[in-house]
């Protein structure tokens, strides 16, 4: 898996795990910092999530016309200096006035167009890489590592936003509890209800608030919480320093990839020829791809919006039993290092090495047990912290998929990477059955809004739909990039890439789709919705598998 791969890979790779680290720290969040500082609704805060996650992955398709022109390197080192102004700008603990509305837009405007200068032209460099006849068979593989480099970072990052919520409400004087935000936003209106009303000063009592003085415990909780997320955004500029630090030290590593048409034409460098026809054929192959990827992201990032606010109102606050293991990253690293440990016992060629992977299996084991019985029995939950099982199962995943793609390619069964794609969708559709089938029963939000009451359900649901979604991403995410990488006539890489991307932002705008419905649909509904739109795409794709696997010959 790791081996005769190109140094300039594992160079790349990591610096986008510094960068991902930050965004998805952020991300993990961001929604939850919408609403307990400004006292956005659901359908407002839908609305700014999904812009900010359109502009973010639809201005790479600006940095890649800009590469294209200007060249890769260039765009990816701008726009990690520009990032980190965007974070800064946004860890800053301004108020929740219109003035700290405008601060907070232009930062999500800043981190939006950094990475659209970064994300899209960092990968097209892998790509490159692959170029070389020697490499060219490894394309696939590559691109499954790096995405699983991405996912490194991502795993970690919603643990760093939750160590930093609890320190910071723990200094503080109080304990998190993701009702109390919006009824003192709605105290502090003097819009809340008499239930409400009933139901924040419980709450207040069990912070050992002082019940005649609601007003001051309203304002400190919110201020209080508001400035741990604000850390929490901080921590994205110290990931942005260890990505341009990495980035420019190996920059050696991947040096003769940073190169665009005009550059190679200078140098006199061979770049594959294309007829106009043929050009033709692979830009309309791309577009049917990005077309049917589109629903994909609609319904994968509602993990950040409607699944979030389902862990928020409808999941267990607590873990017990097994379930544990789960919310400590500890155990997630560990559980990785088993995996690898055990692919690595048969893959290895000499006794040695099976030997030092049998070793650092059981080890790792054996951590996870000890770290269990260490445990309470009892641990708290916040939102946020769902957010870090799929990533963890992308890299816990990924030997797993290279495995099962590599035995079928030696048969000459493995799919292509369209087929892939559809494979994809179906799988996506299945993880939001999953949460159909469990929300069955449970208040519609609105209901849940008006005070009714609400059995809360295992946190194993979430992680289920999580474990679906992502083999539903393994299939369709890297090979959906390494297809552009491949297919993607040379004179127009960037701004290919950038299409990508562009149908990436389409999706993830369409996301406030679901969320706007989530205070008038019950939550079946939601949920069906999704599973239908990945069904007909899924249907489509195979429609059109002929079109598309004769673009890429």
């Amino acid at each position: 898996m790791f081996e005769n791969q190109p140094k300039g890979l594992y160079a790349l790779a990591l610096a986008n795990t510094g960068e991902r680290f930050g965004y998805y720290t952020m991300l993990a969040i961001f929604t939850l910092f919408l609403q307990a500082k400004f006292g956005f609704t659901e359908g407002v805060t839908s609305n700014i999530f999904a812009i900010f996650l359109a502009l973010v992955y639809f201005l790479p398709l600006v940095g890649g016309i800009l590469a294209d022109r200007f060249g890769y390197g260039k765009m990816v080192t701008s726009g990690i200096c520009i990032m980190f102004v965007g974070y800064l700008c946004l860890s800053i603990p301004v108020g929740n006035d219109m003035s700290g509305i405008a601060i907070m837009i232009g930062s999500l405007f800043l981190i939006a167009l950094g990475t659209g200068l970064f994300k899209g032209n960092l990968q097209v460099l892998v790509g490159n890489l692959y170029d070389d006849p020697k490499y060219a068979d490894r394309r696939d593989t590559a691109f499954s590592l790096f995405y699983m480099a991405i996912n490194i970072g991502a795993l970690f990052a919603p643990t760093a936003a939750t160590k930093i919520t609890q320190y910071v409400m723990k200094n503080g004087g109080f304990t998190y509890d993701g009702q109390i935000p919006a009824l003192a936003h709605q105290y502090l209106n003097s819009t809340i209800t008499p239930e409400n009303l009933q139901r924040f000063t419980n709450l207040a009592s069990a912070q050992g608030a002082d019940l005649n003085d609601l007003t001051t415990f309203a304002d400190n909780y919110i201020t209080t919480l508001s400035s741990a997320y604000h850390w929490g955004f901080a921590v994205a500029c110290v990931s942005l320093i260890v990505s341009m630090l990495i980035y420019v030290c190996f920059r050696s590593t991947f040096k003769h990839a940073d190169v665009n048409v005009k550059q190679a034409a200078k140098a006199n460098i061979q770049i594959e020829e294309l007829t106009p026809q043929q050009t033709k054929n692979r830009i309309v192959a791309l577009l049917l791809v990005f077309a049917v990827v589109i629903f994909f992201w609609m319904a994968f990032h509602q993990n950040g919006l409607t699944l979030t606010f389902f862990a928020r109102d409808y999941t267990q606050h607590s873990a017990h039993g097994l379930t544990r293991i789960g919310f400590d990253i500890w155990n997630l690293v560990l559980a990785v290092v088993g995996v690898y440990g055990l692919f690595a016992i048969f893959q290895s060629k000499t006794g040695r090495n099976k030997l030092i992977a049998s070793i650092v299996t059981i080890l790792a084991v054996g951590g996870i047990a000890i770290r269990y019985l260490q445990m309470p029995s009892e641990i708290e939950i916040l939102p946020q912290i769902f957010q870090q099982f799929n990533p963890f199962f992308v890299v816990a995943l990924t030997p797993v998929s290279l495995a099962f793609f590599g035995m079928l390619a030696k048969r000459s069964k493995e799919p292509s990477a369209p087929r892939k794609i559809g494979i994809g969708m179906i799988i996506a559709a299945v993880g939001f059955l999953i949460m159909t089938l469990g929300s069955i029963g449970l208040p519609a939000p609105s209901e849940l809004a008006a005070g009714a009451e609400v059995s809360l359900v295992s946190p194993n649901l979430l992680i289920s739909t999580y474990l679906v979604l992502t083999f539903a991403e393994l299939f369709l995410s890297p090979m959906g990039i390494s297809f552009v990488s491949k297919v993607a006539p040379p004179k127009y890489k960037g701004a290919m890439m950038g299409c990508w991307f562009a149908a990436t932002a389409i999706g993830n705008y369409l996301v406030s789709i679901i969320g706007m419905l989530w205070q008038h649909l019950p939550l079946w509904a939601l949920w069906t919705i999704l599973i239908v739109l990945c069904s007909l795409s899924a249907l489509f794709i195979f429609s059109i598998m002929r079109k598309l696997e004769d673009a890429t010959k």
